[in-house]
C-alpha cells in the first residue's frame, strides 16, 4: 500500500477530528481540584508547541529548555499530575528538518536526567501491545496533544493518537490555544465519544495498515535525506563510528567532562570528517577545474574556521554566567547558504552522537547542562566580530583562561579527526569567506528610547494607606514630566455635550426585577401563586410547623448554663404551675397513645404472625408516630416475642439449608432499642425473655452477662445448637447490623434546641452564636451544620424587628431553596413595610432590603457593600451565613467571597463540608477580624450608632449587644450514614454490582507517605471483611486473637456494640496496617490490599445505551431514589429520556396491537360528547322540552365519565412501567405543579419524564424547572434524576443511592465528595450506596483516597474592583466606614497572605492600575471617579470589555454607526442593528473558535459561524487602547523587577539548575559583546537571549512566557482585548458569531447545529448578552438627557429586540 492508497481514511479520520475539535468546549483541565487525575501530555506536542513560541529564535536551547520547564512546573504547581510520553516512530517525523533531532533527544535526556517528571520514551507507536497496556495500568483521563504539526504527516500522526487515545475512552485537550492564568489551565476538551470509539472498532484494521505505511515512508525518508550527506554510511555505520569516537575521547579524558564539551568534541570531529568525505566525493563528480566554491559549497578551510568559532561559542557557555549572556547583542543576519549543507551534517551527527551517549556506562559524562548545548546568537556574534569588526581593526583579547579552555577543547577535534589535519588553534579565522548573510542592519538596535520611568502622583489617602510602606521604593514622574502635564481633561465627542458622565447611575439593585409589586390584579394573583408554591416547596424541605417569633430582650450575658443553674436554684411559683400542666398533658399524651396501641396491637400481632416482615414495618411505623418511651417500651417488647416466635418457627422448617438472618436482625434491632433507650423500665422478666433470644441466636456469653443463673438452668438445652446462628455476637452486630448500629448521641436536651437533641460540635456552634462570634465550619453533607444558620436567624429575629442577618448561597436554585426554607420555619409579626425573608439575585429581588433574613448571591451581596447608597442599611447587618464557602476556590466569581468576608464588620458562619486547609483559611480570616477591631476604634469617634465598648446599637431602642472579634474553628467528620460503594460492570449482557472496599483504593506507597486518609471511613461490615482479609493474607499474623471481633476489647461481651466502638475498631486495623509497613512486612500490607481490590470492571463501548438497564436494576435492589451524576448537558437530557422510552416501548409490548387505535376512538368520542354537553339552546323551551333537555343532560354527563374512566384505564401506566410514587402527591398538587411549568422551554418534556418518575437537572435550566424537579424528587413522587454538578452545591435533594454515569475531569476530588454526600435519607436511610457506572477503576481509586482541594485565594482585583473601591470611598456618606472597607479588599487577599513578596507585588499591581485610570480619564489626580467612571464600573462583570465600549462612546463611534433610516426617524435598520451587534459581540460574551475549525470546510447552514472584524473605525481604537495599556503595562513590568528573586530567574524554573557565577571580566573581546544592558530588567534574563527587550512586550500577546516568572503576573492581568488571539502554533482564533448569527435567525438549534453550542449553553450565553443590553441600554438613557439621541434611541430598540427574539425560544 503507498501513500496515496492511505489518503482515504486519513481523510475521514480528518473529518471525524475537525468535527469533534469544532465541537470541543474550552473549559478548565484541572478544575481547580486535579488532584483526582492522571493525564498524559504527548511529548513531541510538547516539543513543537515550545518551538513555536513566537519570541524564541532558532538556535537558543536554554531559551527553548526553559519554556518547557515553565509550562511543566506550572501545570505542577496547579497540581497536575502527567507523564510525558515521546513515541520512537515520531522520531522519523523530522528528517525535513534534521536541526530539531539532537534538541529533542537532549530534551528527553534533560527531563530523565535532571526533573522529577515521569518520561516515557519505550513505546514505539499508539497501536504497540507495550502502550495498550501501559494505558490500562495508569488509566489517564486525558491526552493533551496538539491538533497540527509541523508538516502533514505529522498532523496525520496526531490523528491516529487522538483516535487511538478515544478507543481507550481517553479524552483529548488541544495544546493549541490553550491559556493558562495563576489558578487554572483553560484548553479544548473533546470526550471519548461511544461513535469516535465505534469508528476505530470499524477501521481498527485498516488504520493499523495505514499507519505502519504511513511509518514506513517516514523511515524510507529519513533514510534518503541522510544518503547525499554521508554517502555509503548508513545508520548503523555512522552508530559505530560514534561509539568509536566515543571510546577515542573517553581515552583522551578518562575522568569525564561537560556534556557541552564532550557533545562539541564529538560532533564536531565526526561533522570534519564526514564533510571531508562529502567534498571528496563532489571533486570526483565534478572535473577537476571547477571550484567547490563555485558550486556553492564551503571549503574544508572555512567550515573549520566555523568549527573554531563554534568551539568559542563553548567556551564562553562554560565560562559565562548567564546574566552576562543576557546582555549579548543580537545579530539578526542569518547563515548563508554556503555552509548550509555543513551544517545540516553538524545536526546529524549531534543528533547521532546524543543517542549513543549511553554506548558507554563507565564514562562519567555531566549531562547537567545538557539544555545548554547550543546558542546559535552567540556563535553568530563571533562570526560577525571576526568577518567583520576584526579585519576593520579591532583586536581584542579573549583573555588567559577562555584562550588555554579553548585550545585544549580544540586539540581534542585534533585528536579525534585522524584522516587530515584540521589546523592549530588560532589563528581563529584563516579564510575570509563571509559567514553571515549582508544585512543593512545586522545587529538589533533599540526601536525607540524608553521613557522615564514611574507612575503618576496620586495623592489619595487610600493609594497612601495601602502601599504607603512602597512608596519610597518606587518612582514617581514629577509634576513637570510630559506625561503629568498631559493629563488635561478629556475632550468628549461633539454630541456628548448633553451627556452627565457624572450622574449617578441606579445600581443593579435598583434595576433588578422586583417581584413585590402587587398593585394589579395580575400583579397579586402572581404574588399569591408564588407564595402558595413555596410553601409547598419549603415543606418539600422541612416538612416541620412553621415557628412563631416574638422580639424579645436579650440579656446582657447569654449564658444558656448559667441561666439554667439559676433556675433551678429560684424556681418561682408560675415556673411550677406550668411545669405541673406540662407534665399533666405528657400523661394525657401517654393515655391516648397507649389506647391507640391497644386498638392497633392484635392488628399489627396478627400480621406478624402471617407475615414477618410486613408486620414488623408496620410496628416501626408506628413506633416513629410515638412520643411516650413507656409505650414504646411495650412495643418494642411485642416485637421482641414476635421476632423470637418468627426464628423459632423458621429454624424448626424442614430442609432449611441457610437460615434467614433478616429475622435475627430484627431481633437483636428490639434488644438494642430497648437495651440503650429504655433501661429504666426493664423488670426480671423482660431481661429474661432477652437472655432467651440472645441463646436462641448461640450467643449464650452475652446472655450470662446479662442472667448468669438463667444461663446456668437452660444449658441442659441441647436444642440450642438448632437456633444458633454460626457466628458470634460482635461478628453478626458488624457484619449484618452495622448500619442500625447506635450512634453515640447524647441524651442529654438542650434549652436551645426543641426538635432533637443536638451533638457536642453542635452545641458549640450554638455556643459561637450565643457568643456573636465568627465560625469557619468544616463537616461532612448531612451532618446537621445547617442547623447552626437557622438558630442564628432566629437569635436575630428574636432580638430585635431590625436586626439583619444575610445568607450568602453559590447558585440561585439554593437561593431559592433557603429562601423557602425560612419562610416556611419562622413566621413574625413585623411593623408594617418589612418582611421576614427576602431574595436578591440577578434575575430578580424580593423585599431585598427591608427584611430581617435576606438571601442573596455572592455577587449580589458585593453590589450592596460596594454601594455608597446602601452604607445605612449595611449598619443593621447582625450576622452573615456563608454557605458552601469552598467556592473561594472555584473559576468563576470566587474572588467575589474573598471581597464579602473581608469587607462585612459583623460575625460569620462560612459553612462547607470539604476544606482540607481550614487552619490556614481561619488564621486569614483571624488576621482580617483583627484589622477590623483596629479600624473600629477609629470609626467609633466618628461614628454615633458604636459605642466606645464596641457594641453595636442593635435596634432603635438602643440595645447593646456585644461584639466579639474571635473566628473559631470547628471540625467534625464523622458522617451520619455510612456510605458503601458499588462497581458496576457487564457480565452476560447484564449490569452487575460489585462491592467496592475503600482501602482497596490505597497503595502501601500511600499508606507509608500519607497514611490512610481522613475521610476514608469504613462500614462496620468493612472493617470485618478488612480483618479477615489480614488473616487471610498473614497465616501466623501476631495479633489475630486480640483483633478479632470477639476478643476486641470493646467488643468483649457487649450485647450492644456502638457505632462508636465500630470506628474504634476500625481506626485498630488501621493502625495495624501501618505499622506491618513500617516493621517490614510491607508485603503482607500489599496483599490485603490486592486481595480487596474488586475484579478489573467488564465494559463495552454502548454502556449508554445500557443506562435504562442500569435504573431498572436499582429497581429491583430498592436502591431508588437515585440521583445519577453526569457533566455534559446534553448528556443529562438524553439519559432521561431513554429511561423514558425504555419504559414506554416496555409498555408498548404489552398493549395489544390495536391499543393505539382504541385510545384515539375513545378521545374522539369523549371530544364529541364534551361538545355536546357545552351546546345551549338558543330558543325559549317549554316545560316538556326543558325536562327532556335534563334528561339528555343526564345522559350525556354519564356517558361523560363513562368514557372518561375508559381513557383513564386504556392509558393508565402500569406499576412496573413508572419509576413514580403516585400514592405520594395528589392529583391537585401535581396539577399546580405542572401549570407552573407549562410555558417553560423545557416544560412539556419535564411534564412527560415526571409522569414516569424521572426528571433531569441542570444550570441552563429555568428556576422553574428546576423547582419542579426538586420539589417533586423530595417528595418521593420523582425516583430518578439525572443531574450536572448543580445539585452538588447544597441543594436538599437526599436519596438512597448516588451513581456517577460519566468520567470527566469535573468528576474531581471535591465534586465526588460532594455528590456522594448526598446519599442516605437521614431519619430515612441507615446505609447511602454509591455506584460507579462506566468509570474506570484506577479514577475511582484516585477519587477515593485524593485529598479535597486548598483553598489558595484568586488574583484580587482588577481595575475595574479598583475604580469601584475608589468610587465607594469618594462617594459614600460615612467616609471613614468606606475607606475601612476599601483597605480591608486591598489589603487581606488571601494570596498573599503570609507571602509577603506576592503582596508587594499586588501593591505594585494597584499603581499601575489606577496610572491607567488617570490617563483614560476615570480618576483625578487625588483619587476622585470623574468622567464615565459610573458607567465603566457599572459594567464591572466584563472588564477589560467595560473600557472599550465607554472608549468607544466617548470617540463618538457609536454615534456615527447608529444613523435612523431616515433622518428625524426614531427607528433604525437592520442593517444598524447588525452592525451594532457586531461591535458589541466583539466586545462581550466572547467564545474562541478552536483555530484548526477554520480548515475544515464544513458546511453551514443558518449561522456564518466566525464573527467578522471589527469596523476600520472600531478597530483602530481598539489598537490604539490597547498599544496605551501594553506601554503601561511594560512600564510596571520594569518598575516591578527590581522586586524580582533574581536569584531564581537565573535558575531553570522546573529543574533548578543555576546560570549564576562571577561575571567575567578578564577577557575585553567577552566585554564588548556583552554590552547590551539597557532595556533589559522586566525580560526572563532565559528569553533575552533570543534577544527580547523590555520594548518588545507591546509587541508580545502572551507575556507570560517573556517577563520575569518570580513577579507573579500573567498574561490575564492585562486589561486588553484582542479582536482574535493567535494560538500556540501561530495560527489565528477568531471569535464564535453566535450572538450575531441568532439575531439575525432566532434558532437554537441553528446555533447548536453550526456553531457547535449546545442547546442549554447557548441559551445561557444569549441570556446574559440580552441583560449585558438591557444593563447598557438603561445606563444610556439615565446618562442622556436628550431623549431623541440616536444611541440611546438605537440600544433601546436592540435590547427589545434581541429580548423579544429570545422570549419566543
Amino acid at each position: 500500500m503507498g501513500l496515496k492508497d492511505c489518503m482515504k481514511l486519513l481523510e475521514k479520520m480528518s473529518f471525524l477530528i475537525l468535527n469533534e475539535i469544532a465541537a470541543s468546549s474550552y473549559s478548565s483541565l484541572l478544575n481547580d481540584f486535579v488532584e483526582s487525575e492522571l493525564f498524559l501530555i504527548d511529548g513531541d506536542s510538547l516539543f513543537i508547541t515550545c518551538l513555536n513560541d513566537e519570541e524564541l529564535k532558532p538556535g537558543q536551547s536554554l531559551h527553548f529548555f526553559y519554556l518547557v520547564e515553565r509550562y511543566l512546573l506550572d501545570l505542577k504547581s496547579k497540581g497536575g499530575q502527567f507523564i510525558v510520553v515521546f513515541f520512537k516512530d515520531f522520531e522519523h517525523s523530522y528528517f525535513e528538518t534534521p536541526g530539531l533531532l539532537p534538541l529533542r533527544t537532549a530534551l528527553i535526556l534533560h527531563l530523565q536526567q535532571n526533573t522529577d517528571i515521569n518520561i516515557q520514551t519505550e513505546f514505539s507507536g499508539c497501536f504497540s501491545q507495550e502502550w495498550n497496556c501501559f494505558l490500562e495500568r495508569n488509566c489517564p483521563y486525558f491526552l493533551l496533544v496538539l491538533d497540527e504539526g509541523m508538516t502533514d504527516l505529522q498532523t496525520y500522526l496526531f490523528y491516529f493518537f487522538i483516535v487511538c487515545s478515544w478507543s481507550r475512552r481517553i479524552s483529548i485537550a488541544l495544546i493549541s490555544g490553550q491559556k493558562l492564568d495563576i489558578l487554572r489551565v483553560y484548553a479544548y476538551f473533546m470526550i471519548s465519544r461511544h461513535k469516535n470509539q465505534h469508528f476505530f472498532k470499524q477501521n481498527k484494521i485498516e488504520m493499523e495498515s495505514v499507519y505502519q505505511t504511513l511509518i514506513k515512508h517516514l523511515q524510507t525518508s529519513s533514510v534518503a535525506a541522510l544518503t547525499p550527506l554521508f554517502d555509503q554510511l548508513r545508520c548503523g555505520d555512522l552508530e559505530r563510528e560514534v561509539c568509536w569516537s566515543i571510546g577515542q575521547l573517553q581515552a583522551f579524558w578518562p575522568k569525564g567532562s561537560d556534556i557541552r564539551s564532550v557533545l562539541y568534541v564529538l560532533s564536531c570531529s565526526l561533522s570534519l570528517k564526514t564533510y571531508y568525505h562529502f567534498l571528496q566525493k563532489k571533486k570526483k563528480a565534478y572535473s577537476q577545474e571547477t571550484d567547490i566554491s563555485k558550486k556553492h559549497l564551503a571549503s574544508l578551510e572555512e567550515v573549520e574556521d566555523l568549527c573554531r568559532m563554534y568551539c568559542l561559542s563553548v567556551i564562553l557557555l562554560l565560562h559565562l554566567p548567564l546574566s552576562q549572556r543576557a546582555c549579548v547583542r543580537f545579530i539578526t543576519s542569518s547563515w548563508k547558504n554556503s555552509i548550509s549543507t555543513f551544517l545540516k551534517v553538524k545536526k546529524w551527527c549531534e543528533f547521532f552522537v546524543l543517542r549513543n551517549l549511553d554506548s558507554s556506562e563507565t564514562w562519567n559524562v555531566d549531562l547537567t547542562h545538557i539544555c545548554d548545548i547550543n546558542d546559535d546568537s552567540l556563535w553568530k556574534n563571533i562570526a560577525y566580530y571576526y568577518e567583520r569588526e576584526s579585519i576593520q581593526g579591532l583586536h581584542l583579547d579573549l583573555g588567559k583562561v577562555i584562550e588555554e579552555d579553548y585550545k585544549d577543547l580544540w586539540s581534542a577535534v585534533s585528536h579525534l579527526v585522524r584522516e587530515f589535519h584540521v589546523g592549530p588553534p588560532l589563528p581563529l579565522r584563516v579564510t575570509t569567506q563571509l559567514f553571515l548573510q549582508s544585512e543593512s542592519s545586522p545587529i538589533k538596535e533599540s526601536q525607540e528610547k524608553m521613557p522615564n520611568l514611574g507612575f503618576i502622583p496620586v495623592t489619595s489617602p487610600i493609594v497612601r494607606n495601602f502601599v504607603g510602606d512602597t512608596l519610597d521604593q518606587v518612582p514617581f514622574l514629577s509634576s513637570d514630566d510630559p506625561v503629568v502635564t498631559s493629563l488635561v481633561k478629556y475632550k468628549e465627542f461633539h454630541e456628548l455635550v448633553h451627556w452627565h458622565s457624572h450622574k449617578p447611575l441606579s445600581d443593579h439593585y435598583e434595576r433588578t426585577k422586583c417581584f413585590t409589586n402587587g398593585k394589579s390584579d395580575n400583579g397579586r394573583k402572581a404574588i399569591q401563586k408564588l407564595q402558595t408554591f413555596q410553601q409547598l416547596f419549603g415543606n418539600s424541605i422541612e416538612g416541620t410547623t412553621s415557628k412563631i417569633i416574638v422580639t424579645q430582650s436579650v440579656a446582657p450575658k447569654n449564658d444558656f448554663v448559667a441561666a439554667k443553674k439559676n433556675k433551678k436554684s429560684h424556681e418561682s411559683k408560675a415556673d411550677i404551675i406550668i411545669k405541673e400542666n406540662s407534665n399533666r398533658l405528657l400523661a394525657k399524651e401517654e393515655q391516648k397513645e397507649s389506647e391507640r396501641w391497644k386498638n392497633l396491637a392484635s392488628s399489627i400481632e396478627g400480621e406478624m404472625k402471617e407475615n414477618f416482615h410486613s408486620g414488623i414495618t408496620k410496628l416501626e411505623d408506628f413506633l416513629k408516630t410515638c412520643k411516650s418511651n413507656s409505650v414504646k417500651f411495650k412495643i418494642e417488647m411485642v416485637g421482641l416475642n414476635a421476632s423470637l416466635n418468627t426464628w423459632r418457627e423458621h429454624c424448626q422448617g424442614e430442609g432449611k439449608v441457610t437460615k434467614d438472618l433478616s429475622i435475627a436482625i430484627h431481633m437483636m434491632k428490639r434488644i438494642h432499642s430497648i437495651m440503650e433507650r429504655y433501661q429504666e423500665f426493664l423488670q426480671e422478666p423482660e431481661k429474661k425473655k432477652i437472655c432467651r433470644c440472645l441463646k436462641y441466636l448461640g450467643f449464650d456469653n452475652l446472655a450470662k452477662t446479662l442472667d448468669p443463673t438463667e444461663i446456668m438452668e437452660n444449658d441442659k438445652n441441647s436444642k440450642k445448637i438448632h437456633y444458633a446462628i454460626d457466628m458470634g455476637p460482635a461478628r453478626f452486630q458488624l457484619q449484618h447490623m452495622g448500619h442500625y448500629l447506635f450512634r453515640n448521641d447524647r441524651k442529654d436536651p438542650d434549652p436551645r434546641v426543641n426538635d432533637f437533641i443536638p451533638d457536642t460540635w453542635q452545641r458549640e456552634l450554638l455556643d459561637i452564636v450565643d457568643n456573636n462570634e465568627s465560625a469557619v465550619i468544616v463537616a461532612p453533607t448531612s451532618s446537621g451544620k445547617t442547623y447552626a444558620s437557622y438558630y442564628c436567624m432566629e437569635k436575630i429575629l428574636r432580638e430585635s424587628d431590625d436586626g439583619v442577618i444575610v445568607y450568602v448561597a453559590p447558585t440561585k436554585a439554593l437561593v431559592n431553596q433557603v429562601s423557602t426554607t425560612v419562610q416556611s420555619r419562622f413566621t413574625k409579626h413585623l411593623p408594617e413595610g418589612q418582611v421576614l425573608c427576602g431574595v436578591f439575585t440577578r434575575d430578580y429581588r424580593h423585599y431585598a432590603l427591608n427584611c430581617q433574613v435576606l438571601v442573596t448571591v455572592p455577587a449580589c451581596f458585593e453590589i450592596l457593600l460596594l454601594s455608597p447608597s446602601h452604607q445605612e442599611w449595611e449598619e443593621k447587618i447582625r450576622y452573615v451565613i456563608f454557605d458552601e464557602v469552598h467556592c473561594l476556590g472555584g473559576e468563576i466569581g470566587a474572588e467575589v467571597w474573598e471581597h464579602l468576608l473581608v469587607m462585612i464588620r459583623c460575625p460569620f458562619l462560612a459553612l462547607s463540608a470539604t476544606i482540607s486547609n481550614p487552619k490556614h483559611f481561619t488564621e486569614w480570616l483571624q488576621s482580617v477580624k483583627r484589622y477590623w477591631q483596629e479600624a473600629e476604634k477609629s470609626i467609633a469617634s466618628s461614628y454615633p450608632s458604636l459605642t466606645t465598648h464596641g457594641c453595636v446599637r442593635a435596634s432603635q431602642k438602643h440595645l447593646k449587644v456585644k461584639k466579639s472579634y474571635r473566628v473559631r474553628l470547628v471540625l467534625y467528620e464523622e458522617r451520619y450514614n455510612d456510605l458503601e460503594k458499588y462497581v458496576c460492570s457487564l457480565q452476560d449482557g447484564d449490569i452487575v454490582f460489585n462491592h467496592y472496599h475503600p482501602c482497596a483504593s490505597l497503595t502501601t506507597d500511600h499508606i507509608e507517605k500519607y497514611g490512610f486518609p481522613s475521610d476514608l471511613a469504613l462500614s462496620p461490615r468493612e472493617s470485618i471483611q478488612l480483618y479477615d482479609t489480614m488473616v487471610q493474607a498473614w497465616k501466623a499474623w501476631p495479633k489475630t486473637q486480640e483483633l478479632n471481633p470477639e476478643e476486641f476489647v470493646y467488643f468483649k461481651d457487649k450485647i450492644v456494640i456502638t457505632k462508636m466502638d465500630a470506628r474504634k475498631y476500625e481506626t485498630a486495623l488501621k493502625e495495624e496496617i501501618v505499622n506491618w509497613i513500617k516493621n517490614g512486612h510491607e508485603n503482607k500490607a500489599n496483599q490485603v490490599l490486592r486481595i480487596l481490590s474488586p475484579t478489573p470492571v467488564s465494559q463495552s463501548d454502548g454502556m449508554d445505551h445500557m443506562f435504562p438497564l442500569l435504573v431498572e436494576n436499582l429497581r429491583k435492589m430498592d436502591k431508588l431514589p437515585a440521583l445519577f451524576f453526569m457533566f455534559k448537558i446534553n448528556v443529562v437530557e438524553q439519559m432521561a429520556l431513554r429511561v423514558c422510552s425504555a419504559l414506554e416501548e416496555k409498555q408498548e409490548r404489552r398493549q395489544p396491537a390495536n391499543a393505539a387505535k382504541e385510545v384515539h376512538v375513545l378521545t374522539n368520542k369523549l371530544k364529541k360528547v364534551k361538545k355536546s354537553m357545552e351546546k345551549t339552546p338558543t330558543m325559549p323551551e317549554n316545560a316538556l322540552k326543558r325536562s327532556s333537555r335534563i334528561d339528555q343532560s343526564i345522559v350525556r354527563e354519564a356517558e361523560h365519565m363513562s368514557l372518561l374512566k375508559m381513557l383513564e384505564k386504556k392509558t393508565e401506566i402500569p406499576p412496573d412501567c413508572t419509576y413514580a410514587n403516585p400514592k405520594i402527591v395528589d392529583a391537585e398538587t401535581l396539577q399546580m405543579m405542572f401549570d407552573r411549568i407549562k410555558s417553560s422551554r423545557k416544560g412539556e418534556e419535564l411534564k412527560n419524564l415526571a409522569r414516569r418518575g424521572i426528571g433531569f437537572h441542570h444550570r441552563c435550566l429555568e428556576a422553574r424547572g428546576r423547582q419542579f424537579v426538586e420539589v417533586l424528587f423530595r417528595k418521593g413522587f420523582l425516583r430518578v434524576v439525572t443531574a450536572t454538578s448543580t445539585l452538588a452545591l447544597g441543594i436538599n435533594m437526599p436519596c438512597k443511592s448516588v451513581v456517577f454515569t460519566q468520567n470527566s475531569p469535573y468528576l474531581d476530588a471535591l465534586n465526588y465528595r460532594q455528590m456522594s454526600g448526598r446519599a442516605g435519607r437521614r431519619g430515612q436511610d441507615f446505609l447511602g450506596n454509591v455506584f460507579f457506572y462506566d468509570i474506570p477503576l484506577p479514577k475511582i481509586d484516585k477519587l477515593i483516597k485524593s485529598n479535597v482541594p486548598e483553598l489558595k485565594g484568586q488574583f484580587p482585583f482588577g481595575m475595574t474592583l479598583i475604580l469601584r473601591l475608589m468610587l465607594l470611598a469618594s462617594k459614600a456618606d460615612n467616609v471613614s466606614v468606606a475607606k475601612a472597607k476599601v483597605l480591608s479588599v486591598l489589603n487581606h487577599s488571601l494570596l498573599s497572605f503570609k507571602k509577603p513578596r506576592i503582596k508587594e507585588m499586588l501593591k505594585l499591581y494597584f499603581l499601575f492600575s489606577t496610572q491607567c485610570l488617570v490617563k483614560e480619564g476615570y480618576l483625578d489626580c487625588e483619587g476622585n471617579p470623574v468622567g464615565f467612571a459610573g458607567l465603566v464600573s457599572h459594567l464591572f462583570y466584563e472588564e477589560p470589555s467595560n473600557f472599550l465600549f465607554v472608549s468607544f462612546l466617548r470617540k463618538g463611534l457609536f454615534h456615527n454607526l447608529c444613523q435612523p433610516t431616515n433622518k428625524g426617524s426614531k427607528h433604525f435598520s437592520q442593517d444598524v442593528m447588525e452592525k451594532l451587534v457586531l461591535v458589541l459581540a466583539n466586545l462581550f460574551g466572547r467564545v474562541y473558535v478552536p483555530a484548526k475549525f477554520l480548515d475544515g470546510n464544513l458546511k453551514f447552514y443558518q449561522s456564518k459561524v466566525f464573527l467578522e472584524d471589527l469596523p476600520t473605525d472600531f478597530d483602530a481604537a481598539l489598537f490604539e487602547y490597547n498599544t496605551n495599556v501594553k506601554k503601561d503595562f511594560s512600564h510596571f513590568l520594569v518598575i516591578a523587577s527590581r522586586f524580582a528573586d533574581m536569584k531564581q530567574e537565573h535558575q531553570l524554573p522546573l529543574s533548578k539548575i543555576e546560570f549564576t557565577g562571577k561575571k567575567c571580566d578578564t577577557s575585553k573581546f567577552v566585554s564588548h559583546l556583552m554590552d547590551f544592558k539597557k532595556n533589559r530588567s522586566a525580560v526572563s534574563p532565559f528569553v533575552c537571549l533570543s534577544g527580547v527587550t523590555d520594548q518588545d512586550l507591546l509587541q508580545v500577546q502572551n507575556v507570560s512566557n517573556v517577563i520575569l516568572r518570580t513577579i507573579g503576573i500573567t498574561s490575564s492581568q492585562v486589561p486588553v482585548l484582542h479582536s482574535s488571539k493567535i494560538d500556540n502554533l501561530g495560527r489565528r482564533m477568531i471569535l464564535n458569531a453566535y450572538a450575531l448569527d441568532f439575531y439575525k435567525h432566532g434558532s437554537l438549534k441553528g446555533l447548536e447545529q453550526d456553531n457547535r453550542i449546545v442547546e442549554g449553553e447557548a441559551y445561557d450565553l444569549l441570556k446574559n448578552f440580552s441583560l449585558i443590553l438591557q444593563s447598557i441600554s438603561v445606563s444610556l438613557r439615565e446618562l442622556c438627557e436628550d431623549e431623541t439621541d440616536n444611541v440611546v434611541l438605537a440600544f433601546e430598540q436592540l435590547s427589545e429586540s434581541f429580548k423579544e427574539k429570545l422570549g419566543k425560544v
